[in-house]
């Protein structure tokens, strides 16, 4: 275990999430380090926010070892277990600009056996194509809706379904966009009840957000 990290290998037995290694900020070493400290048998290890450039610095053998993913900027270590099922996630985005935070969610499930339903490109710029995909949206317990610029989509998705709705702000856009706090503050705003929030850009922490409410779902029977 490298001195500069001390993990939290009972997060799952605590809180029925695990740990996961946030990158930036950590060096080569550190972060390999990590990577040799960790038993990846009975869960895998999930690094995020590692960008192309730090995933190539890492040791060969550790990179031929990661599965990784430059969309997300998410790498994972160890063998992903299977699909528990039907997928019970369904993940919305706005726009094709708003991938990358869904597709941290989405890898981030994986860890977990979720399987997901990803729905790209479904923004309120053309109405119809989120309304084409309700019947879709109303079979899973839990939408995870991605949107940046105006940040409308959350409300028209929480106005459709009675889906536990997560909105994920991206800070896709310009101008008065301001790298996603216009898309924070709308979701914040939203006008249909009971729609939750992460922070801008948190495709991990809507996706533990997910886990949570199936956790609480199948504690209540």
């Amino acid at each position: 275990m490298t001195v500069d990290a001390v993990l939290d290998l009972e997060r799952r037995e605590r809180i029925g999430l695990t740990e996961a290694i946030l990158c930036p900020g950590k060096t080569t070493k550190q972060i390999t380090d990590i990577c040799a400290s960790v038993n990846t048998e009975r869960q895998p290890l999930l690094l995020t926010r590692l960008s192309p450039e730090a995933f190539e610095a890492l040791p060969k053998d550790l990179r031929a070892s990661l599965d990784y993913d430059d969309l997300s900027a998410t790498a994972i270590l160890g063998k992903l277990p299977p699909a528990k099922g039907p997928a019970r996630i369904a993940i919305v985005t706005a726009g094709t600009s708003d991938l990358e935070a869904a597709r941290e969610a989405a890898r981030t499930l994986a860890c977990y056996g979720e399987a997901v339903t990803e729905i790209a490109d479904v923004g309120v710029a053309g109405l119809w194509r989120i309304l084409k995909r309700v019947d879709d949206l109303r079979a899973h317990p839990v939408v995870i809706v991605v949107a940046g610029m105006d940040g409308a989509l959350p409300s028209v998705v929480g106005g459709l379904v009675s889906s536990a709705v997560i909105a994920v702000p991206k800070s896709t856009g310009y101008g008065a966009a301001q790298k996603g706090e216009t898309a924070l503050r709308s979701a914040l705003s939203s006008c249909a009840p009971g729609v939750l929030v992460v922070n801008i850009d948190n495709g991990y922490g809507a996706a533990c957000a997910a886990l949570r409410i199936l956790g609480a779902r199948a504690r209540s029977g």
